[in-house]
């Protein structure tokens, strides 16, 4: 069965945490149109950073690269991203089970992360990871919807 995996990954630093900066971050998609299919199986993956105003960079990569685990088992999709770093998460409650997609169906998963350099020179800085993944063909404009089922595993980033 088709898997379509889009990755988004929003980074910003603590200038982006409040006014203005915020407002253009917070104001990022959480969804693209899907490029044309290749023929190996991809990963469309879009990178927004804070330094050039969260203005979207998309690419191809392999669908392995992508930090989520996918498994096709009776006629379903279990999804499950991966959390990497560990010491990047914000507090929250235990881990939320895997989701299982029926064909037809997309889910759109999303975790936070927080860093801060070892020694403490640098300022804190953030990640929002946003899966949208669907099980079964789709559209290209699929994951501008909303999601059959939506996760949200965001923690405070104080």
């Amino acid at each position: 069965m088709e898997i379509t995996v889009q990755w988004i990954r929003t980074s910003w630093t603590k200038e982006s945490r409040g006014g203005e900066a915020a407002a253009r971050r917070n104001a990022a998609p959480i969804g693209f149109t899907l490029p044309p299919a290749g023929a190996t199986p991809s990963a469309h993956v879009i990178r927004m950073h804070e330094c050039n105003g969260f203005e979207p960079f998309d690419t191809q990569e392999a669908r392995a690269k992508a930090d989520v685990h996918l498994r096709e088992t009776d006629g379903r999709l279990r999804v499950l991203p991966r959390v990497q770093p560990l010491f990047g998460l914000p507090p929250r409650p235990r881990r939320p089970p895997a989701v299982r997609l029926a064909p037809g169906q997309w889910v759109r998963w999303q975790l936070n992360y927080r860093f801060s350099s070892g020694a403490g020179v640098r300022g804190w800085s953030y990640w929002l990871d946003t899966f949208n993944i669907a099980y079964g063909p789709v559209s290209a404009d699929v994951f501008l919807s909303t999601p059959t089922v939506f996760m949200d595993e965001q923690g405070p980033l104080r």
